[in-house]
This record gives C-alpha cells, structure tokens and sequence, in this order.
C-alpha cells in the first residue's frame, strides 16, 4: 500500500514536470522563429538576427523551474496541470510582447521575476488560507483606499487618458488590478462567515452592497468601466454559487444591460465602442479602427498563420496589451487561437475543479471567485477582439502586458494551487455542486462563442477582409515582395517595382496615366489596373499551389507578383494623349475584331508617382482626375446613336425620307448637327454629321420594341466585362417611351465611351460585339476575355452601312454625335473605324469632349486611327 502511494505521488509530480518541458521545447521553437524571422521576411541569410528574447526564455526557464520544485516541496499535492498551462500561456504572452516591443518585454521580463517571487513568497502561507479570511475587512478597504489615490496621485504610462495607475521608482501600479482580487477574497470568507447565521439573503448581502457598490463608484468615476464590468460578473458568479439561486444570474443580467444603456448614454466612450461594435463598417478609419484592423489580423492569420516575427500586429493599436489575443492568432493563424482559447477552458474547468473538492465553503466560494475571474476576464477581452462583444479595455490574464495583471493573476494561482492542495488532505463535505456546473457551462459557452467568431473571421469573412483597400498589411508586404511589373503589347515596361527587400517603391513610367493604370499607395489604397489586376500582380493569383503554400510557411508572404502584359500599345497611348492635350475627355482605341484596347487616354489625369504630394488636390478637383473616363465615365450619347439605327434601318428596310428640319428641341434646349451635312438630303451625310432631326426620325421609323432590343444587342444597358473597373450599368427599361428621344440620345440611357467604342466596332467587324480585353497574359498564363462575341447585326447589312458612312478622302468610316449631359453641357462624340474591306488590322476609335468642339475631335481622333493604321 505503501508503494501505491509512493508511485502515485511521484507520477502526480511528475507529470507537471512534464508538461513544464513541453511548454519549454514549444517556447523555444517559437523563440528560434522568431530569431530567423527578419531572414524568412528579407528571404536573404544576410539579414539581422533577433536574439534579445532569449532572455525572456531564460528567466522564464528558470522562473518556472523553482516554482515547480517549490511546489513540489511545499504543496505536493497541488493540481499537477494548473502550473504547466499558465506557464505556457505566460511565456507565449512573453514572447509575444518581445517581439512586438523589446523594450516593453524587457520590462515584462521583470514583472515575470515579480510575480514569480510573489508566488514562492505565497507558498509559505497556510494552505487553509485562514490569514485572509482573518482580515478580509482590512484587504477589501487597503483595496479600494490603493483605488482611491489614483484621484490625487493618479497618472497614465501612456500620458493621456485615465489615471488609472500609481507611479513609483520607475514603476507602474494599478490598483484595480488586485483590487479584483480583493473583491473575491472579502466575498469568501463573508459568505462563509455569515452563511450559516441566516438563511435570509437581503440580510446576508447588504453589507456586500455597500462594499461593491463604493468600488463600483470609485471605478465608474474613474472611467475604469471594463474593470467596473468584471466586477458586477466576479460579484453575480459568486453570490450564485453561494445561494443557487438563478434570479440572481436574471437579475445581473437585468443590471449590466441597464448599465450598458445607462453607460453609453453618460459615456462617450462607451457609446462610441457599442457603435463600433454593433457596426464597425461605418467608420472604419476613425472610431472603429481597432475593432477592423482587429478582424483583419485574424483574416491575415487564416488557418495557418503568418508564422512568428512574419504577421503585423502592431497595426492593430494596443496590440501588446488589450489586442495580444489577435497578435498572437496573426501569426499563429486558426489553430493560434483555438489552442490559447482551449489553454483557458483547460485551467477554468481545472479552477472549478478545485472548487468542487473543496473542503470548506470559504474555499469554494474563493475558487469560484478566482476562476470565474481568470475566464471571464479572458472571454471579455477576446470576446471584444472578435466582435462577440463591446471592446472592455482589459488584460488578457497570464497573456497581455501589464505588471499588475501579470501579479494579480499569479497570486489567483497561488490561491488556487493552495486550495488543491488542502483539499487532497481533508474529506469533502457534501454539497449542492448544480450551480457550478451551471457556471462552468456559461463559461464554456462564452469560450466557445469566441472560437466560433476566430473560425468566421479567420476563414468565412477572411479573404474579404484582406482586399480591402484599408487593410495596411497589403500595403507591408509590397515592401517585401516585389509586385509584378506592367508591361504594354510590345514589352515596354508602364509600371514595374525596384529597390531592396524591405524598400520595395513602386515606379509608373507612364507618368500621365494615374487616371487609367491606377496606382498602389500604403495610405490611399489601389485604383484603376493595380487595382483589378491586385491580386496576380502580388503574387497570391496565378501562381502554382506548392509556390503559395511554400512562401506562406516559409516566408509568411506570398512569392513574388506575375508580370502582366496589357493589350495597350504605349506608343499609341502617349499619342492619344498628345492629342488629346488639356481637353477633358477621353480617347479609346480598339481592335474591332478581338476587343483589345490600344489606347486608352482618360484626360485630367495625374501622375501615380506624385501621388502623396498630390492627393489633397486631386480629390478636390471638380474636373475628376481620378475618375477613367473610358470605362467609368456615365454620358449621354446624343446623336452618336446615329449609325446603329442607320444599320438597323437598312436591315429592315424601312429608311424613310431625310426630314427636311435636321435640328432638335430638347426641354427648351435645341440640339444642331455637329457639323453641316455635305449634302442634306442623304442619310449617310446627315447620320455622319450628327444631325439629331435625323436620328430622331429614324426613331419613329424603328420604333420603341425595335430600339429596345437594338441597344440590349449593342451591350448599352451592360457593363463591360473588363478586367478593370467599369461603371455601373444601367438596368434596361421595360420599355421606351418617347422613341424620338432615346434615338437622339436623351432618354435615360447613358453610357461609357468604352460601350460605344465596342459598338462601334459592329460596323468594322461584320456585324460582331466583341468582347473587351485588355490584360493579356499573367507570367506565361494567357488570361482570355471575360465576355464572348456576340453577333447584333447581319454582316451585309452593317458593312454597307461602314461603306455609307465612308470618308470622302481618308479609307475609314466615321460619325459625329454631339449631347446634352447637362444644363448647358454639351458634349461631342466621334467615332470611326477602319472599312469591312480593310486587309489590315480592324480598328475603332472614339473620342469623347466635354466641350461642343467636334472639329477637335474629329481631327484627333482621325490622328489616332491613321497612326495605328501606319504602325
């Protein structure tokens, strides 16, 4: 027998040896990460090294090893799995701050030694705890009179804020932190005093009224409202353990929503973080960054994490303290989170282990009151982290940074591992165990609730969240990994990325084409092609599986972005814009056959390059600068529908008589032809001068069904389907009223010159719609279009109206159109192409002022077609 007891014990030691050293081999692999890290971010062996947190492994090594055999002699009978998990957790925690901010960690490395020494100092204590049970007044009020200095002597480490701590030495205090503490003991040994002497409970708690209540008011007009929080919990937790009464859990809940309403009427603070809670997407930059830059470090995390030393979490502000859960789980990834969540369920179920085998109530109570202080504070802060709750502004127990938390949660374990102790040598007197079931079931479901949300953000709502133009991180790792260069059709390098990993700058040698290639900016996020193409160009699209899997576990970063090949011809595009000169407006070129943008002038614009010297003007610039207006732009096309009922008309037969007034009134304006018609009788002459008298009697010749389906057919009620931004489109009418109206162009429909250049292209390209195209390749990946040709008229029919519509000395077609877009806005179109007969490559031009200037636009964009017919 006496062997058995022998065996026992040493297994009973053993096994928190054990689980010490698992937690040590864990801590230094993650320490050797993070010494690498800076090598695997630089992906060059010439990078620097980290070493400083060795330090904190070797006091945390040498920490824990007393504390495990001083428990070992003193308290042999302890819990064998508490020590072991806070170890973890602490050293995790330590590291963790390390790596964020060294000199923070240095400092935490010293509360550790602290905590450490507060702990071996608190085995010598009787393990009945009678001594605090003795003096429960005199702690409760050296507690709240601690509190009560911060209104005289109060300061804030940060400067600004609550003066929620004590300074001394050098060193930072805060007095609610063991005040929680406090709180827990007095309500003990008070219950387990008084218990027994009444059996009625507004006798029994009156007097604990008045102690939570002066507590409550001293935090409250502190502004300390998370701590205020897990104090009504601390208190609501107990005094159902103690009674069994579920009222009591109804009547808290009952409380803390009155006091959430209450408190975000009083407090501006709390109600800004109820409104960051409830919709953290209004505003995002402002009020509810934490919370978003929060979910967006578990988005980067995702299922396998960014791995140690390679994440951002300092983006996150108080990312050491109130934030450590998402700093960790960002690097860590899913399985991060899961594992410290389980951490702390393992050491509540442990904790309220304890209280179901203690011996007396005094223990049971404190044991209740510890743990349900440990857990809930926990479920709290990382509950806020992951939008299950209002942000609370509290430490995550063992884990944050804090020397008064770290204190205060080790002297909880002392307390803890004390009341194991004893109850291993005295018999246990029955009791009713129902409410703490009922407790640790609230708790796991809490912890649960946390894990489920670390799940939805990591991975449902994960690949939103990172493309979204306010997540910094992108904007980090384009320091790091080189992003694919743009290149036009013949090679020629428009934006590419230079400089030293780590220093990465990206550079636009289009430098006047901000407005169509976009940029990539770590403050005002991607526009245009970087944009739409974001994705291939860093690396995360287009690249084969064990490339992304492999940079990601090595290097925490995805490899280096493909190089895109785009339809646009440079040289032409440089010339479209040449011409185009200071006219607002706007230039396409495409082939007419395949779809491929040429050219793609969009005018102001603005140079990428400058971009950070310019934005306060850009966006202040009623011209719209940053708007492409080719595929962006929303106009009316006037008269420059002129053509395709022409086409239609010859197809059906039913060309009336050119109407002798070839002008129109439009609401009290009147719309002329663009230019005079060469011979005003023929419709070829008079649809090529844009003569809206003439559209609108073509018109009423089609009428409403016929044109509705026409520009269904033509792609006018569509967005292209570009691999770029394009305007919204807009949804086609179920039918035409005034078809003299929607002829002429001033109807609701309005379009991009983007849509009218692939309508035009009808008329050079037997009759097709071709689909638009303007990235054409990714590395060696040919990238398709993303529409499909669609054939709108009969080939015979739209080449005879190309022949028609034929200039009398160039070999192209071409019309006019001019529009009003607006009260005394007229715009002018141009559009022309090469003719059906035309061996060359099929061609289609269009050119959009924003002034009634067509002799301008005709001359540019016949300078446009004739340089692409000649290269």
């Amino acid at each position: 027998m006496t062997l058995i007891v022998r065996i026992s014990k040493f297994a009973h030691k053993n096994t928190q040896g054990s689980l010490l050293i698992l937690a040590a081999l864990f801590l230094v692999s993650y320490a050797a990460a993070l010494t690498i890290s800076q090598v695997a971010l630089a992906r060059s062996a010439q990078a620097e090294y980290v070493w400083g947190h060795w330090l904190a492994v070797g006091v945390w090594a040498l920490t824990f090893s007393i504390l495990h055999r001083q428990l070992q002699r003193k308290l042999p009978e302890v819990d064998p799995l508490l020590l072991p998990v806070i170890g973890l957790m602490s050293g995790w925690g330590l590291l963790t701050i390390w790596r964020l901010t060294p000199t923070f960690g240095i400092r935490q490395t010293v509360w550790l030694m602290v905590a450490g020494g507060f702990f071996a100092a608190g085995l010598r204590l009787k393990s009945d705890l009678s001594l605090l049970r003795r003096y429960k007044y005199i702690l409760l009020t050296a507690g709240l009179g601690l509190t009560a200095l911060t209104f005289i002597f109060g300061t804030n480490p940060q400067g600004v804020g609550p003066r929620l701590w004590l300074r001394c030495c050098g060193l930072y205090m805060q007095p609610s932190e063991p005040l929680k503490l406090l709180l827990v003991i007095f309500l003990a040994a008070y219950l387990a005093d008084r218990q027994p002497l009444t059996k009625k409970i507004a006798p029994l708690l009156a007097p604990t009224f008045v102690m939570l209540g002066a507590a409550l008011l001293m935090l409250l007009a502190q502004r300390d409202l998370g701590t205020a929080f897990i104090f009504l919990l601390i208190y609501s937790a107990v005094i159902f353990v103690a009674t069994g009464r579920r009222a009591v859990l109804l009547a808290s809940s009952s409380v803390l929503l009155f006091a959430g309403i209450l408190g975000s009427l009083l407090y501006d603070v709390v109600q800004l973080r109820v409104e960051a809670w409830l919709n953290p997407w209004l505003d995002p930059s402002g009020r509810s960054y934490q919370i978003v830059q929060s979910l967006m470090a578990l988005a980067s995390g995702g299922l396998t994490g960014r791995g140690p030393g390679l994440g951002n979490p300092e983006v996150v502000p108080v990312s050491l303290s109130d934030f450590i859960f998402t700093s960790i789980v960002e690097e860590t990834g899913l399985p991060g989170a899961l594992g410290l969540i389980l951490l702390i369920g393992f050491y509540t179920i442990r904790g309220l282990r304890v209280a179901l085998n203690a011996e007396h109530i005094y223990h049971r109570y404190l044991a209740t009151g510890l743990i349900t202080y440990l857990s809930l504070q926990s479920i709290l802060i990382i509950g806020g982290n992951v939008r299950v709750l209002p942000l609370t502004g509290v430490t995550l127990p063992f884990v944050s940074y804090g020397g008064s938390s770290l204190v205060t949660s080790f002297i909880a374990l002392l307390l803890l591992s004390h009341i194991s102790h004893y109850q291993h040598n005295n018999s246990t007197s029955p009791f009713d165990s129902k409410p703490i079931f009922d407790l640790s079931m609230l708790l796991m479901a809490g912890l649960a609730a946390t894990a489920l949300a670390s799940g939805w953000w990591s991975l449902v709502r994960g690949p939103e969240l990172l493309t979204r133009t306010d997540n910094p991180r992108r904007a980090i790792s384009d320091l790091y990994v080189p992003r694919g260069t743009l290149l036009d059709r013949d090679g020629n390098t428009i934006a590419e990325t230079i400089g030293n990993t780590g220093s990465l700058e990206r550079i636009y040698h289009y430098e006047n084409g901000g407005s169509v290639i976009g940029y990539t900016h770590p403050i005002y996020g991607l526009a245009g092609l970087e944009a739409s193409l974001d994705a291939t160009l860093r690396g995360i699209e287009g690249q084969p599986a064990f490339d992304l899997w492999s940079n990601h576990l090595l290097y925490g970063q995805p490899p280096p972005g493909l190089d895109i090949q785009l339809s646009i011809d440079l040289a032409l595009q440089l010339r479209s814009g040449s011409l185009l000169g200071d006219q607002n407006g706007a230039v396409v070129l495409i082939n007419a056959s395949n779809g491929e943008i040429i050219a793609m002038v969009s005018n102001p614009s603005f140079d990428p390059n400058l971009l950070t010297e310019t934005w306060s003007a850009l966006i202040q610039d009623d011209n719209g600068p940053l708007v492409n207006r080719v595929t962006q732009g929303s106009y009316q096309p006037g008269t420059a529908l002129g053509p395709f009922l022409y086409t239609s008309a010859l197809s059906q037969g039913i060309l009336p008589t050119v109407p002798i007034e070839l002008s129109h009134g439009v609401n009290g304006q009147t719309m002329e032809c663009a230019r005079e018609p060469s011979d005003r009788t023929k419709w070829e002459d008079v649809i090529a001068a844009g003569c809206p008298g003439a559209s609108a009697e073509l018109g009423l010749a089609l009428g409403s069904d016929s044109i509705l389906a026409m520009f269904k057919s033509m792609g006018l009620y569509t967005a292209p389907s570009l691999r770029m931004p394009t305007a919204s489109s807009i949804e086609a009418p179920v039918a035409i009223a005034i078809p003299e109206a929607a002829a002429i162009g001033q109807a609701d429909l309005t379009i991009s010159p983007l849509q009218l250049a692939l309508a035009a292209a009808i008329l050079s390209n037997g009759g097709q719609l071709p689909a638009p195209r303007i990235a054409l390749s990714a590395g060696s990946t040919v990238l398709s279009a993303l529409g499909e040709t669609t054939q709108v008229f009969a080939p015979f029919e739209s080449n005879a109206a190309a022949l028609q519509l034929k200039h009398a000395s160039i070999p192209i077609w071409q019309s006019l159109g001019t529009a009003i877009n607006g009260p005394d806005q007229f715009i002018t179109w141009y559009l022309a192409g090469t003719l059906p007969d035309d061996t060359g490559t099929p061609l289609v031009v269009v050119v959009l002022l924003e002034i009634d200037f067509p002799s301008l636009a005709e001359s540019i964009g016949q300078a446009v077609l004739r340089a692409a017919m000649e290269d």
